[in-house]
């Protein structure tokens, strides 16, 4: 089994769900963790998606947003879990690239870094970019 999990402050999960959703149809389950939108602490809504993960047979990649933020620490103390990758400063372009590579064996760390590699080069200043282009 394989638990794919977005998770950030306020409403940006739901959102990046939706549009990974739109733009990938066929990728499966995607669970969407909207931190401090209710009363329940963030530790107990992680807790509630990861128990009962056996760590051995299953695997879990969680996209957070912030690197120092309050939902990405909650994340980080689950990394001893073995087949657990946490790729914060959650984009679309990494989620997809992510997505994309799965197979039925678990995926690698190698692909993972590619994919947060793939990521930056698309966060661009465009003014730049097409200024560079026209010359």
């Amino acid at each position: 089994m394989r638990k794919i999990i977005i998770a950030t402050h306020h409403r940006l999960a739901e959102g990046m769900k939706d549009t990974v959703k739109y733009i990938l149809p066929d990728v499966g389950e995607i669970i969407a963790i909207s931190a401090y939108l209710t009363n329940t602490p963030i530790e107990e809504e992680i807790s509630s998606v990861l128990d009962g993960i056996n760590y051995q047979e299953d695997e879990v990649i969680v996209f957070t947003d912030m690197l120092g933020g309050s939902v990405n620490q909650g994340f980080s103390k689950y990394l001893k879990n073995k087949n657990l990758h946490i790729v914060t400063g959650v984009n679309l372009p990494v989620v997809m690239a992510i997505l994309c590579e799965l197979e039925e064996s678990f995926i690698s760390p190698d692909t993972i870094r590619e994919a947060v590699n793939y990521s930056r080069e698309q966060l661009i200043y465009v003014n730049d970019f097409m200024a560079e282009q026209s010359t």
